[in-house]
């Protein structure tokens, strides 16, 4: 087994985790989502997209590209979040966390497309 890939897939397969949880709920309802949720899952999958840098392979650049997707969607999302909290004062309305929310589903599809892409490989890859 290599650590090196247990790692990887670790780290993934939390990056789609943690997305999903913020995206769970009702779309306009800002209680249902987290700010510190959607931070995290910003965090996590920074982390995700450092570790396929350096992989020179045609699917290590398709992982990196999808990966890149779902970054730059959940760092847009936080923005939209960051200036719907200083239009009102009650933080983000029913319009802006349906943004949001929108927003970190993209990422989530993205996510979703890299999973799909290390398990395929994994699959088609011999020993």
């Amino acid at each position: 087994m290599n650590l090196e890939r247990v790692v990887y897939g670790f780290v993934t397969i939390l990056a789609l985790s943690i997305t999903y949880t913020f995206v769970m709920g009702d779309i306009d309802n800002a209680s249902h989502h987290s700010v510190w949720m959607l931070t995290i899952a910003i965090l996590i999958n920074l982390i995700a997209t450092g570790l396929k840098l350096g992989d020179r392979s045609q699917v290590g650049a398709l992982l990196l590209a999808s990966s890149l997707v779902a970054d730059v969607l959940l760092i847009a999302a936080r923005v939209v979040w960051i200036i719907a909290e200083h239009e009102t004062a009650s933080g983000p309305g029913p319009e802006s966390m349906a943004d949001i929310v929108s927003l970190a589903g993209g990422a989530l599809v993205a996510s979703i497309i890299t999973l799909v892409i290390v398990v395929g490989d994994t699959l088609i890859s011999r020993r």
